[in-house]
């Protein structure tokens, strides 16, 4: 992948369907976010070769996982290897993270790295409302550990959610999993691991600022929101205290990056700002940042 030839870096898509048709999300579930976005359920799951063809023709870049919550859902996930098979296949366009449920415990490692050493696996994403945990709960820990010594990155879902939305009991989803200050502890027990919180944290937008700003490991995508509904003070800080650490992130197939990218060109983003966001930012978080050429030592003139 070269980083100089793409237009931008969407550090957030799902597949949301394997290549057997099978889907991780349940279909009342999957109607209800299907609502929620807006968007026509019957287009909604790309395969994920459609999905490399889709931003091929972008010229693009994108992260595509799949999520892992069994244990809450009983549903098994589009697997892991289908989806970094997929990136294999497609390098060029795709950068493969995984997702481990919590619950799986000692295998649940033993597969993340396996998923890192022999698939080339960049990242993992975790859904606390969705897999039913608290991000600092100890559970989570050994994966953790796992994640900052492979310098993968950890993508925490943070805030309100779409699946679940207007479904009796919301589908027995909770929201307060998803509260960006229960990742402040994680950041804080593994100093040295990379971490994004995804989306425009409602309604604790302050306090993943406040995180943000306070750890240096923690990142933030701008997932799952048009533009145009970002609150102020995200728009603030992406222009100014956070501008190094703010990601394009869109949530397709939910929210297209089209949509995102025209909604974005109208926000009053510094022009030096908008390409860290867009794709400076993830390609070096990422570690797809090109290294400078070593210049030659200087050296004076032989004198005489």
């Amino acid at each position: 992948m070269n980083p100089d030839e793409l237009t931008a870096i969407d550090v957030h898509t799902h597949a949301e369907v394997s290549a057997h048709g099978h889907a991780s999300l349940d279909q009342e579930l999957n109607d209800a976010s299907s609502g929620y976005f807006k968007v026509d359920g019957a287009h909604r799951r790309p395969t994920l070769p459609e999905l490399a063809a889709y931003y091929r023709e972008r010229r693009m870049a994108a992260v595509v996982f799949t999520v892992d919550a069994e244990h809450a859902t009983g549903r098994p996930p589009v697997p892991n290897e289908e989806v970094a098979e997929a990136a294999a296949a497609n390098p060029d366009v795709l950068i493969p993270f995984a997702s481990i449920d919590p619950f799986r415990g000692k295998a649940g490692v033993r597969q993340a790295r396996r998923l890192v050493e022999e698939h080339g696996v960049r990242g993992f994403k975790f859904h606390p409302s969705i897999q039913g945990f608290f991000p600092n709960d100890r559970l989570a820990y050994p994966l953790y550990e796992l994640i900052e010594e492979t310098g993968t990155v950890a993508l925490f879902h943070t805030g309100q959610t779409g699946i679940g939305a207007g479904v009796p009991g919301g589908g027995g989803i909770r929201l307060k999993y998803s509260n960006p200050l229960h990742v402040d502890d994680v950041a804080a027990d593994f100093p040295h691991l990379k971490i994004i919180l995804a989306h425009p944290s409602f309604p604790w937008q302050d306090e993943a600022l406040a995180v943000a700003t306070h750890k240096p490991g923690v990142h933030i995508d701008l997932s799952g929101w048009s533009p145009k509904y970002f609150p102020p003070q995200l728009v603030q800080y992406a222009n100014t205290l956070l501008k190094d650490k703010v990601l394009f992130g869109s949530d397709y197939p939910v929210l297209s990056p089209d949509r995102w990218l025209a909604d974005f060109a109208k926000l009053p983003i510094k022009d030096e700002v908008r390409p860290k966001i867009l794709k400076e930012n993830a390609a070096r978080l990422l570690g797809l940042a090109r290294p400078e050429t070593p210049r030659a030592p200087h050296t004076a003139p032989p004198k005489g």
